[in-house]
């Protein structure tokens, strides 16, 4: 487990720097004299290119060496931070993202496959789970961290930070991780084939909306909460959803093992989230403990949300695991980059935030009620299968 030990810090870094935006809008909005919906989309170009940068470029990276292009990635996506530390307007900021998204969208799925192809057979799901918590502590933790630090350094030395991170993962991929060959990705041709399959696309089209739901709102936190209550200090609503997001993270996959039916727990899950969503303008003006209570559920529904989805895929296409795993991934992020665009033209029509927030529960119900029909239509396959015995 030595060998891909820098591999998780790197994806810190990533997730860090998709969603850290989220706390410090009003001061690069500021900075450049823009609006907040307008800077709202440097996490737009970030989780879009992140999303489709791996499946696009796939295939260009078929037989090309495996550490060399993490490297690589990994110098793309301090240099495209170094860009957005120094850029001067708002092409040059949003450019320096879609970059940095690149380079993270490349890196990432690589890394998955360099971590499985380094330790034993049995260690497998414990090298990728420590990937992916490496990521998801880099949005639940590194994110309201980045905003207590841009209170002393100022949103660029957030970036800064990142950077530093991204450093220490560098020089560990450098001296640890050895020359090694990987399967490349699956490609994106591979990907699409199996939404043909009406249960996956199903399946997918729901970790979509959740994504355009709970990432797409987080991505304008600030404004909310501003918006609603006039209060400045985010750092203690982003502590909340981050220690949601954890408790979430930690406790889905024991729930899944226990009760064994993932489409029912997402369904549970989902409504959870939407519950918590639409209960944030009535909770937001009461006393602090109370209107912690929706931040702290959101975070907890959101961030437990892939894991049903990924276990229902992978009994779907055991043969396609990989693929269909990669899939939901990028409609996970590719959600939230659509979210946060949506969210953009929303306040960019001079719409109320408490709209906004109402419109991400509608997405969610939509998500909720093809939960409802999956269920019904996996209880209806299952009646005609006894039937038939």
């Amino acid at each position: 487990m030595k060998n891909i030990l820098f591999l998780p810090i790197a994806m810190f870094a990533f997730g860090m720097d998709a969603y850290v935006v989220a706390g410090i809008i009003p001061e690069i909005s500021t900075s450049f004299q823009i609006t907040e919906a307008q800077t709202a989309q440097m996490v737009t170009a970030f989780t879009l290119c992140y999303a489709l940068s791996a499946p696009i470029l796939a295939t260009l990276l078929a037989g090309f060496p495996t550490k060399k292009a993490l490297v690589l990635s990994m110098l793309m996506f301090i240099a495209a931070n170094l860009v957005t530390i120094f850029s001067t307007h708002l092409t040059m900021l949003l450019a320096s993202r879609a970059l940095a998204g690149i380079g993270a969208g490349i890196f990432s799925p690589l890394a998955a496959a360099s971590a499985a192809s380094l330790v034993p057979a049995e260690k497998k799901g414990r090298a990728l789970g420590l990937l992916l918590g490496g990521m998801s502590a880099g949005t639940v933790v590194g994110v309201p961290v980045g905003l207590a630090l841009a209170t002393w350094l100022g949103w660029q030395g957030v970036f800064a930070v990142v950077i530093g991170i991204a450093l220490i993962g560098l020089i560990g991929v450098v001296l640890g991780v050895p020359q090694i060959c990987v399967a490349p990705p699956p490609s994106l041709k591979a990907r699409v084939a199996l939404l043909a399959s009406r249960s996956v696309s199903a399946t997918i089209s729901v970790t979509f909306l959740t994504a355009v739901a709970s990432l797409g709102l987080y991505s304008y936190l600030a404004p909310v909460i501003t918006g609603i209550t006039q209060q400045t200090n985010l750092t203690p609503y982003l502590w909340i959803w981050g220690l949601g997001g954890m408790v979430g993270s930690f406790t889905i996959g024991h729930l899944i093992d226990w009760v064994k039916r993932p489409r029912t727990i997402l369904l549970s899950v989902l409504t959870l989230m939407f519950v918590a969503i639409f209960s944030i303008p009535s909770s937001l003006p009461l006393p602090s403990i109370i209107a912690f209570v929706p931040f702290f559920l959101w975070g907890a529904a959101g961030w437990s949300s892939l894991a049903p989805q990924q276990h229902t895929l992978i009994s779907l296409q055991p043969e396609q695991s990989a693929a269909v795993v990669a899939l939901n991934s990028s409609s996970n992020y590719l959600g939230g980059a659509v979210g946060t665009l949506l969210g953009g033209l929303w306040l960019g029509h001079g719409i109320s935030v408490i709209q906004l927030v109402y419109a991400a529960a509608a997405v969610a119900a939509v998500a909720i009620v093809i939960q409802v029909g999956i269920l019904r239509q996996s209880a209806n396959a299952v009646t005609k299968e006894c039937k038939s015995i």
